[in-house]
């Protein structure tokens, strides 16, 4: 936006105060000064400040508005100007007119004033001037006038040309009103497009005739031109989401659409509509404005919000004295001082040390809370001001639950030597369960994501075609599905990928990719670590199987029930689309299920170190297939004696010399004790009375 210091300067005095404080005092205030542009106008020197506002102060997108945070920040007395002044018997001829009545909540104020006798269409040089100095370009039409306003008060009016409007309805005596409706014909605005409105779109209709898209842009037929003598103004004040959605509907957006997007109030709409009409009768003493439509709704009303002085200072901390370096607070005087300053009415209880706020109309929208008033006092004072004292903290908080699966999951994922990746929740999936948005910014971002896996997928794809072939990763993120009216779920998953590169297991092998039964591996390896169970079942999910192998992929249980997540290798038919290895490996854990069983997890009971040796001992020995290893490991356990810790199965082995009913199986005993050094000759009795109890039960033949 910008911003002559001409213009402001008629409003408030500007001459005491250098150049550089004033962008300084901006730009602290919350108004960036983006650049400083001199122009030659008129044969004078023009400074222009391009000045940028934050979004939620659409009250300071003007001349007026602006100007008013200068006198807040500057804390200078304003001076009126020649061009301010306004009409009281007009103005309480307006508000009289005025009539509660209005229920539609996307016009909060329309008014329409006929504008007769307009006989000399000139120009002010000055106006021309202040229109170049703001960055527009001058029509030296009428619609200068309507520019002007905008510029200096905010309000966009429309103009049309009322003799046109009662040539095509043959009368002079028409009614105006906003409907929703279906248009049959396309409407042709002013900027020679047409447009197809259905009932979403709200039109301003003279007798049923289309004049406008209400705060848009106006019919081409009605618009104003040069030849135009007599006009309708039309000034009103449109719901903010209700022309943005227009907007976006039509993908049309106008100067006069885009004040209303940023939102506005009735604060100083009178005196710009009196500021319009005094313009227009500079050159035309014998000008007849009639009032031909009010409407406004009841205003909001003023909000009251409590100050409290222990509040302001506990956030907004002591400020420094530059002259004698001293640290100090703001005093009660200096916080209504500000107040003043902002032009806020307030009454302040000298017991309580509080201040009871009247929030103007003007602010109402921005200013909702205790902590917006601090902030305001903060910017006034100036941020910069108050001391910047950092706390001695130790420690920033507990860690929860969450936070230590989560770091312990991570460890043991960087420990395998995976990376970590971050993606975008927002993906381009077509499926039954996808949640669509409403107001997507492009298509790929279309969709909430069902599932991490068809990205990590993508993700491998991508650095495959760059040359990076060595890629194992795993993603926290939450997935979406279902309605998101009714049966909205969104969770948090852990997911990964991983495989498909030809590694040595042993330094006399050669190297081979990992097998389904090594990467299941990998993963059980991945929750003994985390000290919960698992189960394996076959996939049933018809959902997985477009991206997993269909006879490839099973579902992980929890010993409760409860289905913690899905482990498989990817789709042939995926892999060769995307010209990756077909023996990558993919994961999706539940999050949620994983920190239940953490909390579930029975403390552990630590045991002494053993200060001995351990003796091993192998076992050899061919049994029928019908018999588990699971059983004979529990009947090795329940007979062996306490030196017996640990039990693992070797190798498996069959061939002819095995009868074709039977397996060979080679078990591997640990054997110590926390007492003494074990002798053989006490092992070897232990295995002798095993192996007994093996043939007895299962008629194992020993092997040697």
């Amino acid at each position: 936006m910008y911003i002559s210091l001409d213009w402001i300067n008629e409003l408030v005095n500007l001459e005491n105060i250098e150049l550089e404080e004033l962008i300084e005092k901006l730009t602290l205030g919350g108004f960036e000064v983006e650049e400083i542009l001199t122009l030659i106008i008129d044969n004078q020197k023009k400074i222009i400040l391009d000045i940028s506002a934050t979004a939620n102060r659409a009250d300071s997108l003007s001349i007026k508005g602006i100007t008013k945070e200068v006198l807040a920040l500057t804390n200078e007395i304003p001076i009126k100007s020649i061009y301010s002044k306004t009409n009281l018997k007009y103005q309480q001829v307006i508000q009289d007119t005025f009539k509660c009545s209005s229920k539609s909540v996307d016009c909060s104020t329309f008014m329409a004033i006929t504008v007769e006798n307009l006989v000399d269409l000139t120009i002010p040089k000055w106006v021309t001037s202040k229109l170049l100095c703001s960055g527009v370009e001058p029509s030296n039409t009428l619609l200068d006038f309507q520019m002007y306003i905008l510029l200096e008060t905010g309000y966009p009016f429309e103009f049309y040309d009322l003799t046109n409007i009662e040539k095509i309805l043959q009368t002079s005596d028409f009614t105006l009103g906003l409907k929703s409706k279906n248009i049959k014909e396309p409407f042709t605005a002013n900027n020679n497009l047409e447009y197809q409105c259905d009932s979403d779109i709200l039109i301003l209709e003279a007798n049923g005739y289309p004049l406008s898209i209400a705060g848009i842009i106006p019919n081409k037929i009605v618009s104003y031109t040069k030849q135009t003598t007599s006009l309708l103004v039309e000034a009103s004040i449109f719901n903010s989401k209700k022309i943005r959605q227009q907007s976006r509907k039509l993908g049309l957006r106008t100067e006069r659409s885009a004040r209303y997007e940023k939102g506005l109030n009735t604060s100083s709409f009178i005196e710009s509509v009196i500021k319009l009409i005094n313009l227009l009768r500079i050159h035309n003493t014998e000008l007849v404005c009639t009032i031909h439509t009010t409407t406004q709704v009841d205003e909001p009303k003023k909000s009251n919000i409590l100050l409290s002085y222990d509040n302001i200072i506990e956030i907004l901390g002591p400020i420094n004295i530059k002259k004698t370096k001293e640290i100090q607070n703001l005093t009660p005087f200096e916080i209504s001082e500000y107040l003043n300053r902002l032009n806020f009415i307030f009454t302040f209880n000298e017991n309580e040390s509080t201040w009871s706020v009247e929030i103007p109309i003007a602010r109402i929208n921005d200013i909702e809370r205790e902590i917006d008033l601090i902030e305001e006092i903060g910017r006034l004072h100036g941020f910069n001001n108050f001391t910047t004292n950092l706390p001695d903290i130790y420690k920033i908080g507990n860690e929860d639950l969450s936070y230590q699966v989560r770091k312990k999951i991570t460890s043991c994922f960087l420990n395998e030597g995976f990376n970590e990746l971050v993606q975008y929740s927002l993906v381009n999936e077509q499926t039954s369960n996808s949640i669509k948005l409403v107001n997507p910014l492009v298509k790929d971002c279309s969709t909430l994501r069902t599932s991490l896996l068809p990205n990590l997928v993508k993700i491998v794809a991508d650095n495959s075609k760059q040359g990076n072939l060595v890629f194992e990763g795993f993603e926290y993120g939450h997935i979406f599905c279902g309605n998101i009216n009714s049966t909205y779920i969104e969770k948090e998953v852990v997911s990964g990928i991983f495989g498909g590169l030809n590694i040595k297991r042993k330094w006399d092998e050669t190297a081979n990719v990992l097998s389904w039964f090594e990467a299941k591996g990998k993963i059980e390896e991945l929750f003994n670590k985390l000290n919960i169970k698992i189960l394996w079942k076959n996939s049933k999910q018809n959902n997985d199987k477009k991206i997993l192998h269909p006879y490839r992929t099973a579902e992980l249980y929890v010993e409760k029930g409860n289905r913690i997540g899905i482990f498989g290798q990817i789709h042939p038919i995926i892999a060769k689309t995307q010209n990756i290895s077909p023996e990558l490996f993919l994961f999706e854990f539940d999050l949620e299920i994983i920190n239940n069983e953490f909390k579930n997890l029975i403390l552990s009971s630590y045991t002494r170190y053993s200060l001995y040796p351990k003796i091993t001992k192998d076992l050899s020995f061919s049994i029928d297939r019908k018999y588990n290893f699971t059983d004979i490991k529990r009947t090795l356990t329940k007979n062996a004696t306490k030196y017996l810790k640990h039990i693992e199965l070797l190798d498996e082995y069959r061939n002819n010399s095995i009868p074709e009913t039977h397996t060979s199986l080679c078990i591997q005993l640990v054997f110590q004790s926390i007492e003494k050094t074990l002798i053989t000759e006490e092992v070897d009795s232990i295995i002798q009375n095993l192996q007994t109890i093996l043939q007895n039960e299962y008629n194992v033949n020993i092997r040697i």
